[in-house]
């Protein structure tokens, strides 16, 4: 697949049952661990060790904002840039960019089976072994740069076999992921951290002092610098943004700070505010004003779409409410088992008009619809479970006359699917 073309998305080519088939290779015990990629690496020849230069990126919530900033202001300088980032929403391409073109339906297939060739059966969790895919991807196809999003965690995580980042940056950590990271912030932060190396400078966002001094005393043990918001640099103003919420204006200052440090990078205030003004990163605060679902309502309620699924997003979701005009607010929410519904709804319930709980289609882990809208009755909220989020617009558009806002809400997952019911079939250009 040297230098297979990127873009050459082909409906008639099905990496699915590809997909599948490395999903039954994940382990029966999930343990964190570097053992497994480490090993297929090996068998492939040792992709990681020539990468382009890596900027890796850890963090609870952010990071895929913020890598989305800094791809569009490289390439608005003129660089070629290979991302990897997870989940994806509609279709798996989108976890793999390669020198700024989503990886090509032919290239892919080619790629993951060869690396389930080479792994000849073995245990390996579906991340770790489309991690290595995407590493191998990247040293065949010529960029100037690989972003790197962490999956989950850091210090374990499949994405911290490159031992020599030229660049790491960690975003906002919270409480995510408890059964696999720890109880506390200082844990879950400490695990972040694993991405720092010695010498290898590192952006922190603003963090709760628990989490930064976890952080701060991960780096003295290992000679890493650190370069803290707040401390070493502040935001700023900057350019026009592509995003909604006031909270990406904080994650573009995470960006700025990164590009920043790039040495051997050199971004002019025009390609800045050039890949600024069009970044693209779906399904975070996206406006819906067209498509299948959003025809579904009368024009006087704006539908919006937003992954977050853990209490500092809702918080995020919380501070865009008290920028925007005061409307009926009506939420439509799905969300899996393993996160934390009451809290996440306590973050928003003062905002909250009326709320309609479904379950995320084809999710085995999916809370169901009933028991999530008892979450929200417990809250005092006006909950109701729907059948499906098609349903619940309908209801809405139905039964609360005037205008109002729609927000769809506390899952990837849940996104993922309502992008596709909406018309997005996973590629840039998108309703």
């Amino acid at each position: 697949m040297e230098n297979a073309p990127a873009t050459d998305i082909d409906n008639d080519i099905d990496t699915d049952p590809i997909l599948e088939r490395l999903t039954r290779l994940h382990p029966k015990l999930i343990d964190l661990s570097l053992d497994r990629v480490k090993r297929l690496l090996g068998k492939l020849g040792q992709p990681h060790l020539a990468l382009p230069p890596v900027v890796h990126v850890a963090g609870t919530n952010a990071k895929g904002s913020v890598i989305a900033m800094m791809r569009a202001a490289l390439e608005a300088g003129d660089y070629k840039v290979h991302v990897h980032t997870s989940p994806h929403l509609v279709r798996f391409n989108e976890r793999i960019r390669l020198a700024g073109e989503l990886i090509g339906d032919e290239a892919l297939k080619e790629i993951l089976e060869e690396c389930e060739t080479e792994n000849a059966g073995d245990p390996i969790t579906f991340f770790e072994i489309t991690t290595v895919a995407a590493m191998l991807a990247f040293t065949r196809n010529p960029a100037d740069i690989v972003l790197l999003e962490s999956g989950l965690g850091g210090r374990l995580d499949a994405t911290n076999v490159v031992a020599d980042p030229i660049l790491t940056v960690i975003t906002p950590v919270s409480l995510d992921h408890q059964q696999f990271l720890g109880d506390s912030l200082a844990e879950i932060a400490g695990e972040k951290a694993g991405i720092l190396k010695p010498g290898v400078p590192c952006v922190v966002a603003e963090q709760p002092r628990e989490a930064l001094d976890a952080i701060e005393k991960k780096a003295a043990e290992i000679g890493a610098p650190l370069i803290v918001e707040g401390r070493d640099w502040t935001n700023r103003q900057l350019p026009r943004l592509n995003l909604a919420g006031p909270h990406q204006a904080r994650n573009a200052g995470i960006a700025v700070a990164a590009l920043e440090r790039l040495k051997g990078f050199d971004l002019s205030d025009d390609a800045l505010a050039l890949g600024f003004g069009h970044v693209d990163w779906p399904a975070r605060l996206q406006r819906l004003n067209q498509g299948a679902l959003a025809g579904l309502l009368r024009p006087d309620l704006e539908l919006w779409l937003d992954g977050g699924h853990n209490e500092a997003a809702a918080a995020v979701l919380a501070g865009w409410l008290e920028t925007v005009s005061p409307k009926p607010l009506h939420v439509v929410m799905g969300m899996l088992n393993s996160k934390n519904p009451t809290a996440f709804l306590a973050t928003l319930k003062s905002h909250i008009t009326t709320f309609r709980a479904v379950a995320i289609p084809g999710e085995a882990a999916s809370l169901g619809a009933d028991e999530l809208a008892a979450v929200a009755d417990i809250l005092g909220l006006a909950a109701k479970p729907a059948a499906s989020v098609a349903t619940a617009l309908g209801e809405i558009t139905r039964t609360h006359p005037g205008p109002g806002r729609i927000l769809i809400t506390g899952s990837l997952y849940l996104a993922g699917k309502v992008l596709a019911e909406n018309g997005w079939n996973g590629l840039d250009s998108r309703p």
